[in-house]
């Protein structure tokens, strides 16, 4: 549940944020009769999002072949490990330059009166972080320990806390560390990302797509077992594996490295 609430929420905070400068920067311009066109958009956006997910779990599940739908987990997985780490660090880039290419747009957009260029500048902000959300959401359901129900009650938690917190934005709550929530959820999606990747590698060694010959590093299920009640919610937040084998360990381990130092680069001449 944490996983998915951490998800939606700063995947959710994404989107609102940017509906929420289209619709002040609309303000600034005395053009408020435009707002019903970028709700518009905005609803256009959730269906198109629902229906991508309704997608994924008809292509996922409704397989009857068993190694092709294990084949498809792996790509998801590993899908998923790339959108992850190149969001953050995407959008650690780029996030000084949002605001002014949006309100250049929507300027241009305004001056023309092009209404469908507006349904589809708020359309576009929604899919895109919809459907990254699908996507890990989805991926999160094909590691074990991680159940739909609590997913989705993570999932809705998430949008509403992410809502609320761009709603207070907007009213001029400018106290709130929006930079430092950014750089350190950013870190924890990482590691959710790590945890993806580690899951891949191990259906991978199932599948014996890559070498399974490669012996167990170390046993600690004993202590924390990852079928265990605690292990389980490791494991699916994390990816953890109380008997990784080298190859594992190897792959995740350079994965994190990969994956921290270019997150401590990205923010090393930020000032929080």
């Amino acid at each position: 549940m944490l996983a998915s609430f951490l998800i939606t929420f700063r995947e959710g905070l994404e989107a609102f944020l940017i509906v929420g400068i289209i619709l002040s920067y609309l303000g600034k311009l005395q053009a408020k009769k435009y707002n019903k066109y970028i709700y518009l958009g905005v609803v256009f956006g959730l269906i198109v999002s629902l229906f991508i997910a309704y997608i994924f779990q008809v292509i996922i599940y409704g397989m009857d072949n068993e190694l092709y739908q294990h084949y498809l987990m792996i790509f998801i997985l590993l899908f998923a490990t790339v959108v992850l780490s190149y969001m953050v660090v995407w959008m650690a880039n780029q996030s000084k330059q949002i605001k002014g290419e949006i309100e250049e747009n929507l300027k241009s957009l305004v001056t023309r009166g092009n209404i469908l260029g507006m349904v589809f500048l708020a359309f576009l902000a929604v899919l895109r972080e919809g459907f990254e959300t699908v996507l890990f959401f989805s991926s999160l359901t094909l590691t074990e320990g991680f159940t739909m129900q609590e997913g989705l009650i993570g999932a809705v938690i998430g949008l509403i806390t992410s809502l609320i917190l761009v709603y207070a934005l907007m009213k001029g709550a400018k106290n709130i560390p929006l930079k430092s929530f950014f750089k350190y959820t950013g870190l924890l999606i990482l590691i959710i990302a790590g945890g993806l990747f580690g899951s891949a590698i191990s259906m991978m060694q199932a599948s014996e797509l890559i070498p399974t010959f490669i012996p167990v590093v170390y046993d600690i299920s004993f202590i924390l077992d990852d079928r265990g009640l605690f292990g389980t919610f490791l494991r699916a937040l994390f990816g953890y594996n109380s008997s990784p084998t080298l190859l594992h360990l190897i792959s995740w381990s350079l994965y994190m490295f990969t994956a921290i130092f270019l997150w401590k680069r990205t923010y090393a001449y930020e000032k929080i």
